[in-house]
């Protein structure tokens, strides 16, 4: 028998309810695992503990007292050298027993040609290089950072699509198997709600499970508690705002050559190795000893004293290998400084040309876009209420708003992380955002 047409609208009446009420409440089965406890930062507190807790900025660091550590051993002088001889045993004892017989020595080297000098300026260079390494380690952790900061709150925008919609079509699937069970409804619409549901649990897995290896890296880079869920809190004011295009392109070239730690690193190993070079010519002049001697019963006369020098000959070894090897080292870290830099510049070009982009593409979009978009889902629900529209074109509409507002929520990612891009590549907070 044919059940009246007032107790399919009732049904739908109350189904559309359902998912009205779960889309707006968020409850979803597949929500995710609340963790232990939550921690709630802004990017500046981030980047407060971090700088704080961080051990790999904390190891890195030791580097610098290592290096400087190496300047004291530099100053140095070298020690003198004493010797000291008893007679044991000797055939003629005219002199006296052999253990009256006493020698005594004492000499000190001296290095030549600055090579004391140069040492210590090569012990300090180190030193700007371990600390360039630090500022350097620094800009590349901060740089990553900052991106999983603002991937984690632009991912987590979008789970909470997920999250409404997985939870609306579960408690509409449940109430589906029941009509279908009873006959009300075919098996086809039962199927159609299964697919969808089953097709975005899959899409929301694969997100949540990049927000937990984003939130890994985030509370190892501030030393938070593994059992810790951070939550970013970021006042996201870019819309409608010109920020890339206001500052000229050679303005960040310049900004990158004059700041950016790895090329100050590089350009010291230049200067390194030129000094070094200087040291291993140095080398080869020979170092000078001076000695002072005592005999108590000397073979030439009692209480004998006398002066010496030595020195080595340099008729075979004049350090040309080392000289060599420091001229080549010259010429590699020349190469090596010139190529850094044309990187520097390519990676600044491809960055500011993205960024111009993504500023243009967001900045066309109206900005009511987005609430119009909510005001017609909305609107949406009236008419599948109403029976105006079916089932497939509900979820239709329902899609393609879930589609929309994720590729928005990327949009907006891609724009802050192209910011920080730049601000990575030129070694300088241009746009560093709150």
């Amino acid at each position: 028998m044919r059940k009246p047409v007032n107790m399919y609208s009732k049904f739908f009446r109350v189904l559309l309810f359902l998912q009205v009420w779960f889309l707006v409440a968020g409850v979803s089965l597949f929500a995710q695992s609340p963790a232990n406890d939550t921690l709630k930062l802004t990017v500046k507190q981030a980047e407060e503990q971090f700088l704080k807790n961080n051990l790999q900025l904390i190891a890195q660091h030791y580097n610098i007292d290592n290096a400087a550590a190496g300047v004291i051993t530099a100053r140095l002088f070298p020690n003198p050298d004493f010797n000291f001889s008893n007679g044991i045993y000797a055939s003629d004892v005219t002199q006296g027993p052999a253990y009256k017989e006493q020698a005594f020595g004492i000499s000190q080297l001296f290095t030549t040609a600055g090579k004391r000098n140069k040492s210590i300026q090569l012990a300090k260079m180190q030193v700007d290089q371990a600390k360039y390494q630090f500022f350097d380690l620094l800009r590349t952790l901060k740089y990553t950072l900052r991106n999983d900061f603002y991937t984690i709150y632009f991912q987590e925008q979008s789970a909470k699509i997920y999250d409404e919609e997985i939870g609306s079509l579960s408690k509409t699937l449940t109430v589906f198997k029941e009509q279908y069970t009873k006959g009300n409804i075919s098996q086809k619409e039962v199927l159609r709600i299964q697919s969808q549901l089953y097709s975005l649990q899959t899409e929301y897995n694969n997100l949540l499970v990049g927000i937990d290896t984003t939130q890994s890296e985030l509370k190892m880079l501030i030393k938070a508690s593994p059992n810790t869920y951070v939550e970013p809190l970021v006042n996201y004011d870019l819309d409608g705002k010109q920020i890339v295009s206001t500052v000229p392109y050679q303005q960040l070239l310049d900004s990158a050559y004059a700041n950016r730690y790895d090329l100050k690193n590089l350009k010291a190993t230049v200067d390194y190795n030129n000094l070094n070079l200087k040291l291993q010519k140095a080398t080869a002049v020979p170092d000078v000893s001076l000695s002072l001697n005592y005999d108590k019963l000397g073979g030439y006369s009692n209480n004998y004293l006398g002066a010496g020098i030595a020195f080595s000959l340099p008729f075979f070894n004049r350090n040309q290998g080392a000289i060599s090897q420091a001229r080549i080292a010259i010429d590699q870290s020349k190469v090596q400084f010139q190529n850094q830099q044309n990187q520097v510049e390519s990676d600044l070009a491809t960055g500011y040309k993205g960024a111009l982009r993504l500023e243009k593409l967001y900045n066309s979009f109206d900005p009511q876009f987005k609430n119009d978009f909510n005001h017609l889902i909305q609107e949406v629900f009236k008419n599948y209420e109403k029976r105006n529209i079916s089932l497939l074109e509900f979820l239709d509409f329902y899609d393609s708003y879930k589609t929309n507002t994720i590729q928005l929520n990327t949009l907006q990612l891609n724009r802050i992380t192209s910011l920080e891009q730049l601000n990575y590549v030129t070694g300088t907070p241009f746009f560093n955002q709150q």
